[in-house]
């Protein structure tokens, strides 16, 4: 007789089933490495069980643990976002609200507190309000320099490094969430994640004279909402139904604030307040506006789009604490990043060092090589963001752009950081040191040195006004060469004998300082590094 199928299957289950068969399994035993102690030794204390139920002590501190950590995270990771909004918040104070632009007419000096800003550029910069639609920017001839989102995102740039290439356009940026008519061409059109917008630029002295600069930018520079309709879109696509055709109205007068010698802050607290101004930033900010990585952190504290930020005593004690960490972690990362990041030195065996060739402008992959027929061979995309070289970066810098981290002779500009002393020691504002720069300095503009105040990462303010030398003639004498051709240069409290005005820059005793070379124009010794600067030595 033949057993229907139904009746197999339920005799192969009776017999796996019975107590005796082949095909039952012992119990697997729990392997050591799965088993958590009763008791548990670690960086944060002993931690407590009951065969692997945790205690209430126990929960608590691994609660403060996490909160604590995650509020590190959101103080690196989000240094950014602060920054940036510290900076409209400074521009505020001084009578620059939306859509106005602050310039520097006679050049920013240490009155004024910005992260590691220069003293031979004319900056115009401002915050451009999208929250109204679309926004032009007519861009002057012969500046450089980029838009970033309030996240420090890059937008676009714009000048020298960007499609312009220096000779002035219409840009246009379009707000988050705008889905409405845009122009056909007549723009370089950009989209932002955010309501408003970093506008940062700057442009060269003319005959080392700032005032035909600070003119040009006057007369040219103009603001105004993009009209749909307009410039830009033919009658052909109107005749679509798509849009409807429209007349621009007169564009208005931009509204500038001279900023010259004024005392003001642009840099957010290194405390617990820093946490309170993330947070005001998110509020005004679109919530997807940032990745859902760091929304979670920010989350995880407290901090949430639409909700208000209460801490307890506990968290912010904890949020205190963390600050400080996070500030360290920014400190250490600039000033002793060969503990980390060794790989960070420019030169073998250097003190002369940048975080930003090891991931590029995103801090992500290194910046493409350059090649001599005119194009670039990219990386290949490493798909993790580097966080430490980020953290490092906005701690003691501003603006995010392809342009200023790029291996293309004669355009954008190149930095290289000077913490230590060639002895690896932090500069001592009571003490005399000198660096020479050998013969045939690859740069096409010009060079410079600038000092900055440890404490602040802003220009160190001392008589002198402008702590900065270099081949410009103003705002300070230019350098003048030794007889072989190279330059030295002197960062000392008082000017050594001998050295004339242009190659010292003064210090400050019981004031620590650092230093930033600044190449505009970067020529390609600089990139193949046949050219290289001598460390900074302490004058005996």
């Amino acid at each position: 007789m033949q057993i229907s199928r139904p009746m197999t299957w339920v005799a192969a289950i009776a017999v796996l089933a019975l107590p005796g068969s082949a095909a039952a399994q012992a119990r697997l035993a729990v392997a050591p490495e799965l088993v958590t102690p009763d008791r548990v030794e670690t960086r944060i204390g002993t931690l407590e069980f009951k065969d692997g139920a945790p205690t209430a002590a126990t929960a608590e501190k691994v609660r403060d643990t996490l909160d604590f950590t995650r509020a590190v995270n959101v103080y690196n990771n989000s240094f950014r976002g602060a920054s940036a909004y510290a900076l409209g918040k400074g521009f505020q104070s001084i009578g620059a609200d939306d859509n106005t632009i602050v310039i520097f007419q006679e050049l920013m000096d240490a009155k004024s507190l910005f992260l590691t800003a220069n003293a031979d550029t004319v900056y115009f910069v401002g915050i451009l309000n999208l929250s109204k639609g679309p926004l032009v920017v007519e861009q002057p001839p012969g500046s450089l320099g980029t838009f970033n989102d309030m996240w420090f995102s890059w937008i676009i740039d714009g000048g020298f490094p960007g499609p312009d290439r220096g000779h002035g356009g219409k840009y246009l940026l379009i707000p988050p969430g705008y889905d409405g008519p845009l122009p056909e061409g007549g723009f370089f059109a950009a989209r932002s994640k955010t309501n408003r917008v970093l506008y940062a630029f700057r442009a060269f002295l003319t005959n080392n004279d700032p005032k035909p600069t600070v003119e040009l930018i006057k007369k040219t520079l103009k603001i105004y909402p993009y009209t749909p309709g307009g410039y830009g879109t033919s009658i052909g696509t109107a005749l679509e139904g798509t849009v409807r055709l429209a007349q621009n109205p007169p564009i208005p007068d931009t509204k500038f604030v001279e900023a010259s010698g004024k005392a003001f802050n642009t840099i957010p607290p290194s405390d617990y307040g820093f946490f309170e101004m993330i947070n005001e930033n998110v509020q005004q900010e679109p919530a997807t506006s940032y990745d859902v990585e760091l929304a979670g952190q920010l989350a995880a504290i407290g901090i949430v789009k639409g909700k208000p930020f209460t801490p307890d005593a506990r968290m912010k004690k904890i949020l205190s604490d963390a600050a400080a960490v996070g500030n360290a972690a920014g400190r250490s990362l600039n000033w002793r990043y060969a503990v980390s990041h060794p790989d960070w030195a420019y030169y073998p065996g250097s003190q002369w060092g940048s975080m930003l060739w090891e991931g590029g402008a995103f801090f992500e992959t290194p910046p493409p090589e350059f090649l001599k027929d005119g194009m670039f061979k990219p990386h290949a995309p490493t798909g993790a963001r580097t966080l430490d070289s980020r953290t490092a970066f906005y701690y003691a810098y501003t603006m995010d752009s392809p342009g200023m981290i790029m291996r293309v002779p004669g355009v954008g500009s190149q930095y290289l950081m000077g913490f230590l002393d060639s002895h690896g020691n932090p500069f001592d504002g009571a003490r005399a040191y000198k660096v020479t720069l050998p013969k045939g300095i690859p740069a096409r503009a010009f060079w410079s040195f600038t000092v900055y105040d440890n404490q602040s990462r802003s220009m160190l303010d001392t008589p002198q006004r402008y702590p900065r030398a270099g081949s410009q003639s103003y705002p300070s004498p230019a350098a003048t060469a030794n007889a072989d051709g190279s330059t030295t240069v002197y960062f000392g409290p008082t000017q050594p004998a001998g050295v004339d005005r242009g190659n010292w820059i003064q210090t400050l005793p019981g004031k620590g300082w650092f230093t930033i070379l600044r190449l505009y124009g970067p020529l390609e010794p600089f990139f193949d590094k046949t050219w290289r600067p001598s460390e900074i030595e302490l004058v005996q």
